[in-house]
């Protein structure tokens, strides 16, 4: 079953994999997203939701537009930084001197 969703004022449909939309632009950026392993309805609609929350838009369900959830970040600073010492974060770290 297809999901439809709101970004910007433009509708997009997400069905089998694909996107689809009349905006190019909107398309382009959702198909940056697509999952083409998302081929039940479940799965087709967590893509649909976190597409959605991704850029803060709307998502139908059972026939009213609902705000999608903003999804959590993917990478935190806790996963690059040493614990407590977030300034220290980074691939360029060596070249900060030493006290």
């Amino acid at each position: 079953m297809p999901v439809r969703i709101r970004i910007y004022g433009q509708e997009a449909t997400f069905s089998r994999g694909c996107w689809t939309c009349e905006d190019d632009s909107l398309q382009a950026m959702l198909e940056a997203l697509a999952d083409p392993r998302a081929l039940t309805e479940e799965q087709e609609h967590a893509h649909a939701l976190y597409a959605a929350g991704r850029y803060g838009g709307m998502i139908l369900v059972s026939g009213n537009w609902e705000m999608a959830p903003h999804p959590e970040a993917e990478i935190k600073m806790s996963d690059i930084a040493p614990a407590g010492r977030a300034e220290r974060a980074g691939w360029l770290t060596f070249l900060r001197k030493k006290r």
